[in-house]
């Protein structure tokens, strides 16, 4: 897949919140659905995991669909947005 995505780094915080698994996994579930989730996938050791979005039209907009992940909205870790472009 070339061209622009995003990559979407998240982080645990120290006092992560478990009940945030389930709607964050319901969340990707709607990003694929919709076209815009590429990849996803955990750090073998549990410190946090990654996604990439696709079929997004900016950082901005990348940084508004992250803004409602329940990892963000429930607080349970950090979230970082980095536009990737790929070859």
């Amino acid at each position: 897949m070339a061209g622009t995505l995003y990559l979407v780094l998240a982080m645990r915080r120290p006092d992560f919140n478990a009940a945030a698994v389930q709607p964050h996994i319901a969340f990707l579930d709607e990003l694929r659905a919709a076209g815009q989730l590429h990849l996803t996938g955990g750090f073998s050791d549990g410190s946090g995991g990654a996604y990439v979005l696709c079929n997004v039209g900016s950082l901005e907009e990348a940084n508004a669909i992250v803004a409602r992940d329940p990892l963000v909205t429930l607080q349970s870790s950090d979230l970082v947005v980095h536009e990737w472009t790929t070859r």
